[in-house]
């Protein structure tokens, strides 16, 4: 079966429904809005934030799926940024990114926040994050009307955080799942879970989903699926989509 032609085909006709299943999750939530939401004439402004102990396929994967939006012909703007002043930082594996640009939320429409290090809560990543404040902070004063979060595996733990979550819907990483909801978090057993401008992707590979569907989103099924097929990726698990 042509997964992607059909799903294509249905958004084109309008189909309702709670959620998007690429693979065999069933989830119940409100109606779907129409996919393009961004102010028509501009591109797609996408910031990924990056810092010492992130997980690499957390920012890599977002990036690689909004950096292949420009092949297939989309107008998508993509840069790794850092809540500090302009500079880089060393991934969870010891890959160094260089070249980051300083932060600006106010030029972005959407506004990824990878994890990494959740285990360790003695080293770089997440936890080093949260305990210096910096981050967390400049997420809290990013939020505003026309920014869209995506939150990808225990970055959602930095967005809970900065008090950006509180009790919406959301998904993680599974290993912090229990620490959300502890915390307060309406957590969903979703691959990715929509909740209007906060969208959360589950562990690590999540990303690629939570990022193809915030791209589905904003231009649309049929970029997306062109992105999808060149990264030779598929999709599984389910879209929960909580708002209108």
């Amino acid at each position: 079966m042509d997964r992607r032609g059909v799903l294509r085909s249905a958004a084109a006709a309008g189909a309702g429904g709670a959620a998007v299943s690429w693979g065999t999750g069933v989830a119940r939530a409100h109606a779907q809005p129409g996919s393009r939401e961004r102010t028509r004439g501009r591109p797609l402004r996408v910031h990924i934030v990056v810092f010492d102990g992130v997980e690499e396929l957390d920012f890599a994967g977002p990036l690689e799926v909004f950096g292949a939006a420009r092949t297939v012909g989309q107008r998508v703007e993509t840069k790794l940024v850092t809540s500090g002043g302009p500079g880089g930082c060393t991934g969870r594996f010891g890959t160094r990114v260089t070249g980051a640009a300083a932060w600006d939320p106010r030029s972005a429409d959407v506004l990824v926040v990878p994890g990494g290090g959740f285990g360790d809560r003695n080293g770089p990543g997440v936890w080093a994050e949260i305990a210096a404040g910096r981050l967390t902070r400049a997420l809290r004063e990013a939020a505003r009307p026309g920014l869209t979060l995506l939150g990808v595996c225990t970055g959602v733990v930095v967005l809970h955080a900065a008090g950006v979550v509180g009790g919406r819907p959301c998904t993680t990483h599974h290993r912090a799942k229990d620490h959300l909801r502890a915390q307060g978090a309406d957590v969903r057993d979703a691959r990715v879970v929509d909740d209007g401008d906060l969208v959360c992707a589950g562990g690590v590979s999540s990303g690629i989903d939570g990022a193809l569907w915030v791209l589905e989103r904003a231009l649309g099924p049929e970029p997306a699926g062109r992105v999808e097929a060149l990264m030779e990726f598929e999709r599984r698990g389910t879209v929960l989509r909580t708002r209108i």
